[in-house]
């Protein structure tokens, strides 16, 4: 039996912002199903945790953690999900924010939490075999854990390192000044982090860890090229014998159309009639004319332009002068917000945005619409074209990233479960939602067979969670 520390900034149900959340709040219930490991994750207790899970809290402790010259009161609670024991780590200075992320001094707060993450470990009396971070937030644990610790204490010495890119976009670079004052790094450390002139935090991880995933194979690989890396090639390249790419899934209890409470009606596909009604449900609450033999087009995502939004806003127009409805959720840039608004004022009767996320209306539209479009200039993994598919949306999709390696176009060899496109244009994307169109209002038998089939696509934790014991195994 191994000892598994998963150190990340979100998990759900307690706080997340997006799909790293899902990750961490499904991805060590799915390992511990499938194997005897001791998998504990370490979380900042953020003041947006809910007070229905703070009152089963059970308090372990206190501790002063130093980082640099501070001393900074941690508390440490302890709280079983899922058969998955969660530490959270509580500071009000750091954590009782209004936000999870994109504060003044995030470098500090997480540099803070990834200390007194280690910190705590003879308290909880767990010194694992292997330490799992996540994202940028968690890479100066891998870094302290390598240059702080492991050389000088025994008890932390024989752990092994995985770093997993979620979003490389993402890297936490700032200036030199603050490598000692605020990290509590030494000047010897500063090979280790340093890029392009500054402290580059998912560099330190790439070079500490022992091993560093993607969350898909195909992002992987793109990353190792100048178009996707973000500027973080040359060292990628440099450690490609630690890189591998582990599809993530959704957690399919949650995302259950046949269980789902938010949704107007309960549909599986088996018994796939109440999808119907889940789309006159949301035409109804939109405003939208309630027709049956119009398809329904979802967009649901941050608004901002690695998501392909640059290409809805060159053919939108294009788009709805087809007989479709289009449904916008999400937030995001300004111009992308005001478009999109004035892309519903022009088409009152064909188009809605919701510029707010609710993943109470997210699942809505997910049951609702025929057709959801993603068509991302990037994509690590995606989360949006397995939900919408356990839902029976049929996704349209560029094929990259995980993107690529989770939907495959109808016309292939074997046949697929989506529609999809290889160059990232405004034209090969109204392309495929033409396609996509045509094949629903000329089949609609063949189309609802389509649906049944992309609802039973198996996107479960399980394969994946099998893949990570596989790479645990091959540490230890």
């Amino acid at each position: 039996m191994k000892k598994i520390l998963y150190i990340a900034g979100e998990a759900l149900p307690f706080a997340s912002s997006g799909g790293l959340g899902d990750v961490i709040g499904s991805l060590p219930a799915a390992l511990k199903a499938e194997s005897d490991d001791d998998i504990r994750v370490i979380l900042p207790l953020y003041s947006a945790v809910p007070e229905k899970f703070r009152e089963k809290f059970e308090f372990i402790g206190s501790k002063d953690i130093s980082l640099s010259w501070r001393k900074q009161y941690c508390g440490i609670f302890r709280y079983v999900y899922q058969g998955v024991t969660f530490y959270f780590l509580d500071n009000e200075f750091y954590f009782k924010r209004a936000s999870l992320y994109g504060e003044f001094d995030d470098g500090e707060r997480f540099a803070f939490f990834c200390r007194a993450a280690l910190e705590i470990l003879p308290d909880i009396d767990f010194f694992p075999d292997i330490l799992h971070a996540h994202d940028w937030h968690a890479a100066l644990s891998v870094i302290y854990l390598k240059r702080c610790y492991a050389e000088y204490d025994a008890r932390y010495e024989n752990t092994k390192a995985i770093f997993t890119i979620h979003n490389i976009q993402y890297q936490g670079i700032y200036d030199f000044a603050i490598l000692g004052d605020v990290f509590g790094l030494m000047p010897s450390d500063r090979e280790i982090v340093e890029y392009n002139g500054c402290i580059n935090l998912l560099k330190g991880a790439i070079v500490c860890a022992d091993r560093v995933t993607t969350v898909s194979p195909t992002y992987a690989k793109e990353i190792l090229s100048p178009k996707f890396s973000h500027g973080l090639d040359n060292v990628l390249n440099m450690f490609s014998f630690k890189l591998s790419g582990i599809l993530n899934g959704i957690d399919r209890d949650y995302y259950n159309p046949a269980k789902d409470k938010e949704i107007f009606a309960n549909f599986s596909w088996k018994n796939p009639e109440g999808k119907a009604i889940c789309k006159s449900g949301l035409q109804k609450m939109l405003g939208l004319p309630e027709r049956e033999d119009v398809p329904m087009i979802a967009v649901i995502s941050r608004l901002v332009s690695h998501k392909g939004f640059d290409l809805l806003m060159l053919a939108g127009d294009d788009i709805l002068r087809e007989d479709v409805q289009l449904v916008v959720l999400g937030m995001g840039d300004k111009s992308y917000e005001e478009y999109f608004t004035k892309l519903s004022d022009r088409y009152p009767d064909k188009c809605k945005t919701l510029i707010t996320y609710n993943r109470d209306l997210s699942k809505r539209i997910y049951s609702a619409a025929d057709i959801f479009l993603m068509p991302s200039k990037s994509e690590p993994c995606g989360l949006a074209q397995m939900i919408c598919s356990r839902y029976g949306t049929v996704p349209i999709i560029h094929e990259t990233g995980g993107l690529y390696d989770s939907i495959k176009d109808i016309g292939c060899e074997n046949g697929g479960n989506g529609f999809t496109f290889a160059a990232y244009s405004a034209y090969e994307m109204l392309n495929s939602v033409r396609r996509a169109c045509a094949f629903f209002k000329s089949d609609r038998e063949g189309f609802k067979e389509l649906s049944k089939k992309v609802m039973r696509v198996d996107f479960s934790w399980k394969q994946s969670a099998l893949s990570y014991i596989e790479l645990y195994n091959q540490l230890y």
